[in-house]
């Protein structure tokens, strides 16, 4: 499997150099929907232009990166196209590496369940195969090196990429069973946007299982470990948050960052749900309505922990999903993350109700981004309703694409253990209805 991952890898590369060069480059870096801003790369290089000076970055209201982004660039400015590209390659074999080794995991788990008799005898069909689960890792790696979205960030330079770097690093920590380096890089992807702390349920439902610990609210060797890995997380995050007071002699980063992704003063338009809705808005309504909205990335967690406890990593896949939409200024890079865990569900595609529908839509979406930004921005004929409403049609094609998701997994589960074939007390077939 080394030498397809090489290939992949050397298209890849090849893509984003071609691009460089290319007079697209400009226009793609331009592009809302590829970068926002917290991860433009024109305003990180307004932070470090600030920094030379020896003014704080953070003292207007243009940088918006956290202090460890803009030293990591201070050192590597005039290779900051060749780190975006490592970057990205980095984030594939992360992802390929971990979706390799839960493939292992899986495949024991199932031989286990067929040897305990806890699968009906009519789903062999059901049950994936090592044939078929061999080319997922791969698949998984094209799926994010290829993405069209995942080409723009890094051609746009958006910082968007560390972010998908660190949390694919997560997933590899947290799969290998590591809850130190876990919780250090769960920490760090939440110290570069907060939102990632919603991934602190799924990894800890996970490595409570790779420790065989009965996720028992009853147990103390359940709440033991999450003391443990909640300290280790806690921990990891003060020691990074102090080290950039540190670099800065300055406390002036927090409000900047993460007083900007909670309040959303910043309205430019983007794919996602924020920025039309407060443009519209009463000032004296704001706050409350930014309080509902950014409710909506956390409030899902508690009742997918409890649906989805024995299912850690179908839960993470679903938090990154729910991220990406609703967090405040999103851009098409967090797409690309959840999108590239896609192939590991592919059993699940004969359940899939919506599955080309959604598609197309999200695709006519990506391409109708441009052609209404256009007519609105430089043409004059449509104005802002048409651009949110072809964002709001894409939010609600990802939303129903993972429900869609989540219906086909709960259905797959309900059939392994019910059998294929349901029938009624009467003898009749019966037909499984999901509320």
């Amino acid at each position: 499997m080394a030498a397809p991952l090489v290939l992949v890898v050397l298209a890849a590369v090849t893509v984003r150099a071609a691009l460089y060069r290319s007079s697209l480059a400009v226009f793609i870096a331009e592009r809302v929907e590829v970068a926002s801003p917290l991860n433009a790369w024109k305003r990180v290089v307004e932070g470090l232009a600030l920094l030379d000076l020896g003014v704080s970055p953070y003292s207007g209201a243009i940088f918006h990166e956290t202090p460890l982004i803009i030293y990591l660039f201070h050192f590597l400015i005039e290779y900051a196209e060749l780190v975006f590209m490592i970057t990205d390659v980095l984030t594939a074999v992360a992802l390929y590496l971990a979706i390799q080794d839960f493939n292992k995991v899986v495949f024991k788990k199932q031989k286990l369940l067929i040897e305990l008799d806890k699968y009906a005898p009519d789903v062999a069909e059901l049950i994936q195969t090592p044939m078929e689960m061999h080319y997922i890792p791969l698949k998984v790696a094209l799926f994010y090196l290829l993405n069209p979205y995942t080409v723009m960030s890094c051609v746009a330079k958006s910082t968007c990429a560390i972010n998908n770097s660190v949390i694919a690093f997560f997933i590899l920590a947290t799969i290998k069973g590591s809850a130190f380096l876990s919780a250090v890089f769960l920490a760090l992807a939440t110290y570069q946007s907060l939102y990632p702390l919603t991934l602190f349920a799924p990894a800890l439902l996970y490595l409570l299982q790779r420790q065989f610990i009965p996720i028992k609210l009853k147990s103390k060797s359940f709440w033991l470990y999450t003391v443990q890995y909640a300290s280790l997380y806690l921990c990891s995050l003060v020691v990074i948050i102090c080290l950039s007071f540190f670099l800065l002699n300055s406390w002036d980063f927090i409000p900047s960052v993460y007083g900007f992704i909670l309040s959303v003063p910043d309205l430019t338009p983007n794919i996602g749900l924020f920025w039309y809705f407060f443009a519209e808005m009463f000032e004296h309504f704001s706050l409350f309505f930014v309080c509902v909205f950014q409710i909506n990335v956390f409030f899902y967690t508690i009742p997918l922990a409890i649906k989805l406890k024995e299912h850690p990593m179908f839960f993470m896949f679903v938090q990154l999903a729910i991220i990406s939409i609703f967090k405040s200024y999103p851009t098409v890079g967090d797409i690309a993350l959840y999108m590239a865990f896609l192939p590991v569900w592919s059993h699940l595609y004969r359940f899939l109700r919506n599955i080309f529908i959604l598609s197309c839509v999200l695709i006519f979406c990506s391409f109708l981004f441009p052609v209404l930004w256009h007519l609105w921005i430089y043409a004059g004929s449509a104005n802002s309703n048409f651009y949110y409403a072809i964002t709001l049609t894409f939010n609600i094609g990802q939303i129903l694409l993972i429900s869609d998701y989540f219906y086909a997994f709960l259905r797959r589960e309900y059939y392994l253990t019910h059998g294929l074939h349901l029938t009624r007390q009467d003898g009749t077939e019966a037909m499984l209805v999901l509320k």
